[in-house]
């Protein structure tokens, strides 16, 4: 196994989970949303007020398929999914681990939607972007790890991990 990439919505702890991930593994750590901003020179809220979700969704897939790299832990927008070519090319790098969190935990964390820099249509609410996202994050994981609220993030990463394990895919 070359790359481990977790997937899953905006809020679910990625990028968190990780590093703390990457530091267990001894693996580095990329987190794509960053790689966008510094391919397009703006902020991932620029891009879209500027440029529109669908322009965002062609930077972050020209950023997806940029990334290569060998032990890593990789963190892309949550709406890499949503461009197949951008998704299939993460499922090349290594196993997928979708982290799965309910939506009213979801809400509880994004305080600040608007400005997150979350590819989402006017008008959309995070239920409808969840409700089309969440069959894309099922179909590209090969593994689903589901994080609730009572659980830490210590306590996620070993979950990460174990079923890393038990797939046969873990480092």
């Amino acid at each position: 196994m070359e790359n481990i990439v977790l997937i899953g919505m905006p809020g679910s702890g990625k990028s968190t989970v990780g590093v703390l991930l990457a530091k267990a593994l001894g693996y580095s750590f990329l987190d794509v949303d960053l790689a966008i901003q510094q391919q397009e020179g703006a902020l991932l809220q620029e891009i879209l007020d500027r440029r529109g979700v669908d322009a965002f969704l062609d930077a972050e897939e020209r950023a997806v398929c940029s990334v290569s790299c060998t032990r890593h832990v990789i963190a892309p927008g949550g709406s890499a999914v949503c461009r197949e070519k951008a998704a299939l090319h993460l499922k090349s790098l290594g196993p997928v681990v979708y982290l799965k969190v309910p939506l009213e935990e979801l809400s509880t964390r994004i305080q600040n939607l608007s400005t997150r820099g979350i590819a989402m249509q006017p008008g959309q609410s995070l239920a409808d972007v969840m409700a089309y996202r969440a069959p894309l994050y099922d179909k590209y994981a090969d593994l689903i790890v589901d994080c609730g609220r009572e659980q830490s993030l210590a306590q996620t990463v070993l979950l990460v991990l174990d079923k890393l394990q038990q797939a046969g895919l873990r480092p």
